[in-house]
């Protein structure tokens, strides 16, 4: 599998010596991540990206060996712009709150809009391209689920839910609930509040109650 160059707007040397043009190379970036949308991998045509890049063929090949080592990194354009959004501060959420926060950011369109489409195009290059679903798996899928199975930890380290519950299932079916609700016509932010709504009462202890009900009665005196 390629490894995914820096495409930071910071200049990197050419061969030959001479720095390379970073908004050159963001503009090629943009217009494949904007082909990869429309067209779908197998269909994307690196004439196409480099007429909508306003760059010629030999203009990018000086960059990119090959499709797949431009779409990588694409990808990890994408991939470090929405990072910080797997870092989640539970101090000042109530127990349900948080889990619902962390559930609102496992939607893959929560940074970029076009996200399910995206991944949906590579599901379909499962067979002929795998390395495209397996770079998304863990760079796009394992980072948010990995950040619901935190969330718990820590509600559990706080007494607010089980500590029998399945961690892993309920990240996986938490993130598998924006797909349903894509192919079902619904609308994404409704789905936080709904399952979570779901879940609670299966999940959490006593003690979570407790702690909500003391948290309204301060703040109504």
């Amino acid at each position: 599998m390629a490894r995914a160059r820096d495409t930071t707007p910071a200049e990197s040397p050419r061969p030959g010596g001479r720095p390379r043009d970073a908004a050159l190379d963001e503009a090629i970036i943009l217009a494949t991540r904007a082909r990869l949308v429309r067209d779908g991998y197998s269909q994307m045509a690196i004439g196409d990206i480099a007429a909508d890049a306003g760059v010629s063929r030999p203009t990018l090949y000086r960059r990119w060996d090959n499709k797949f080592d431009l779409v990588v990194d694409a990808l990890d354009y994408g991939f470090r712009k929405q990072r910080d959004m797997y870092t989640l501060d539970l101090s000042e959420l109530e127990p349900r709150e948080a889990l619902a926060e962390a559930v609102r950011r496992l939607d893959p369109a929560y940074y970029n809009p076009d996200a399910m489409v995206l991944m949906g195009n590579f599901a379909g290059e499962a067979i002929r391209t795998p390395g495209l679903l397996e770079i998304l798996r863990r760079h796009a899928v394992e980072p948010r689920v990995s950040l619901v199975e935190r969330v718990l930890t820590e509600l559990q380290d706080r007494g607010a839910i089980r500590d029998d519950i399945d961690k892993h299932t309920i990240a996986t079916m938490c993130f598998g609930s924006y797909f349903a609700a894509f192919y079902r016509g619904d609308r994404p932010k409704d789905i936080p509040g709904a399952v979570v709504s779901v879940l609670w009462s299966a999940i959490a202890t006593s003690r979570a109650g407790i702690r909500r009900s003391t948290g309204r009665a301060k703040r109504t005196r």
